[in-house]
């Protein structure tokens, strides 16, 4: 596998990242990925607008996110990857400091960024739906920034895991705002909704391709609280991300909805984003 690592195109074997990295060290970082359908990416520029927000909000500099749109051409492009469904992956850090401490590193040092292009092998079935359960929100209050310190997503993720479903849905003040690592999507008395952005949520790209979606075809939906009672009692929830796409959600803390199939609206968008991303089908 070939990668991206501070400017060089090399063997994944080959990279070497010091143990001083804030990264590894604090979490000290941002990172984007980004889908791929046949070497096309699908809106890559809002990808790298997130990408350079966090980086300006997290004071990281010497990077310019505009700059790695060529470095994920060429990793499909080195790993064989332009004619299937594909992910890019970048991740950039404050780096390496030559002491541990807190503060950020004086002078600066030069930010580590690495890079991995994949092929997508989904662990679901979008035709059939999954499972998710509701958990206690316990991250931090800047949930809008895709920090590499994601640790609580991890541990929910795996508490859904364990539960026999593929997402947690983070539960905050009693309403619901999103997945460990998907936007989220409710059909609740024949409404069409999705939690307002804020800086408890990330601003999820195909949540904003979703919501053009609507727009563009005419399927109302308002962005409103999702009270979490209401959530249980939805005819359709839906979780949308780079790799979930537009994926119905069938059972929620055990309980089946819409009879444990995809609800219209779910199925509607489905085919709507796979025009989107792959173009008509036959």
């Amino acid at each position: 596998m070939i990668v991206y690592f501070n400017g060089e195109f090399l063997s994944k074997d080959a990279v070497r990242l010091s143990p001083d990295d804030r990264g590894f060290l604090f979490g000290d970082g941002v990172y984007e990925a980004t889908a791929s359908y046949d070497g096309r990416f699908l809106a890559l520029d809002r990808h790298m607008a997130r990408l350079q927000r966090g980086l300006d909000e997290l004071e990281i500099g010497g990077v310019a996110a505009d700059s790695l749109i060529p470095v994920h051409h060429e990793l499909l492009r080195q790993n064989d990857l332009t004619s299937t469904w594909a992910m890019v992956y970048v991740q950039v850090t404050r780096g390496a400091a030559a002491q541990r401490t807190h503060a950020f590193p004086a002078p600066r040092v030069p930010a580590t960024v690495y890079a991995v292009a994949r092929k997508v092998v989904p662990k679901y079935s979008a035709e059939r739906g999954v499972g998710a359960i509701t958990v206690p929100d316990l991250r931090w209050s800047r949930c809008d920034l895709k920090t590499t310190n994601i640790l609580p997503n991890c541990l929910a993720n795996q508490q859904a895991q364990e539960a026999g479903c593929y997402e947690a849905i983070f539960v905050r003040d009693g309403a619901a705002l999103e997945g460990t690592h998907t936007g989220l999507f409710a059909v609740i008395g024949g409404e069409l909704r999705t939690s307002p952005l804020s800086n408890y949520m990330l601003p999820s790209v195909t949540r904003e391709l979703v919501l053009d979606l609507c727009c563009r075809h005419g399927i109302p939906v308002r962005e409103t609280a999702l009270p979490i009672d209401e959530l249980r009692a939805a005819e359709e929830i839906f979780l949308v991300g780079t790799t979930s796409e537009v994926l119905p959600v069938v059972d929620l803390d055990g309980r089946k909805l819409g009879g444990g199939v995809p609800g219209p609206i779910s199925r509607r968008l489905q085919s709507l984003f796979h025009e989107l991303s792959r173009g008509p089908s036959d």
